[in-house]
């Protein structure tokens, strides 16, 4: 493809780490041009400024957010923004012809009510919102390819609902005995200065955090609910750990068949992503780890089941930034072209 017909994409948002990963994506990709980088704190700066491993790599300087001048120059936007902003800027990027992947969590939500019960913020902008399609491409890939709008899941929520989806869909679990237990790397929570995440306070501890109250959990509540055919609730505890990047995500639940053994859950797990080339289902007794899914778009999947108590125990690993963020939105990106779904995604981590 020549380089008159590549597409043009901006990147709202661009100096943090989702912004990066984008980047690092999607700079070798000859059907991409990344033809503006946006954000207010870093406005002004060169791109290598503030990572220099890009120096000779980018050379855009970060701009300050006109979205005249984002809709002037880019076919795509991708808003890699704190929550709150991208809904602010989405209708007019929108009706100026730009499609948009919205990292944050302003258009996850089907009822705008439960967002902004979660999240603060009023909402003005209903009808756009409907038109939202859920960016998790193994649930929703044809309205994913069809759709101007995508709001791409959180980071928990992608690790636990793959782990959840072929038992909700083929009703094989009682989905209110649901729990997730979830932790995460401090990469998760941005790159702002935060005491909780300085060296000396995170490394060699283990924390839980927003114990019944998480953002995610709405989320994840949503899409279950959806599947299950009625609303609802599951518990959800997510926790730091001094690791970089990476989330494992443990769920555990009631099977509504007790004669259900592993060998079953897991080639029902197979057939059901038979389609999905970012998940991998392991073979019986091997049980994933974070960094086998490190700077991967991949979803690792162990499975086991405990007869005595007859519940169903799934563990899902991804890598928070890219499955979880970055590459996550660059596979909703290619649905939406018409590309290969697996285009400029990695699928191999460095090991170890």
């Amino acid at each position: 493809m020549s380089k008159q017909e590549s597409v043009p994409i901006g990147i709202v948002g661009a100096s943090g780490y989702g912004g990066v990963q984008l980047i690092r994506l999607l700079i070798d990709r000859p059907e991409v041009e990344i033809a503006y980088l946006g954000g207010e704190s870093s406005a002004g700066k060169p791109f290598s400024d503030i990572y220099p491993h890009v120096t000779d790599r980018v050379n855009l300087v970060v701009e300050s957010i006109d979205l005249e001048k984002i809709a002037a120059r880019c076919q795509v936007v991708f808003l890699s923004l704190p929550n709150g902003l991208a809904c602010d800027m989405t209708p007019t990027l929108l009706a100026k012809g730009c499609k948009v992947l919205d990292l944050s969590a302003d258009y996850r939500f089907s009822n705008l009510e439960t967002y902004s019960d979660w999240y603060g913020k009023e909402r003005s902008d209903r009808e756009i919102a409907a038109t939202a399609v859920y960016g998790l491409p193994e649930l929703y890939r044809d309205r994913i390819a069809a759709a101007s709008l995508v709001g791409c899941p959180g980071c928990y929520c992608t690790a636990s609902l793959l782990a959840l989806l072929p038992l909700l869909k083929q009703g094989l679990i009682l989905p209110e005995t649901t729990i997730i237990d979830a932790k995460s790397g401090t990469s998760g929570a941005g790159r702002q200065a935060k005491t909780n995440l300085l060296l000396a306070e995170a490394d060699n501890s283990l924390a839980a955090y927003g114990v019944a109250r998480h953002r995610h959990t709405p989320e994840i509540e949503q899409i279950c609910s959806e599947l299950a055919g009625y609303d609802v609730r599951v518990q959800f505890t997510p926790h730091l750990i001094p690791i970089v990047r990476g989330i494992l995500s443990t769920v555990y639940a009631t099977l509504s068949d007790p004669g259900l053994v592993r060998e079953d859950l897991i080639t029902i797990y197979s057939a059901f992503y038979r389609s999905s080339p970012f998940v991998k289902i392991l073979p019986s007794g091997i049980y994933p780890q974070t960094k086998w899914a490190a700077g991967t778009n991949l979803c690792y999947i162990g499975i086991e089941v405990d007869p005595r108590t007859n519940r169903i125990i799934v563990m899902s690993a991804i890598d928070n930034l890219i499955k979880g963020q970055a590459g996550q939105a660059v596979q909703c990106f290619n649905l939406m072209m018409g590309w290969q779904e697996t285009l400029g995604l990695p699928q191999l981590s460095f090991y170890p």
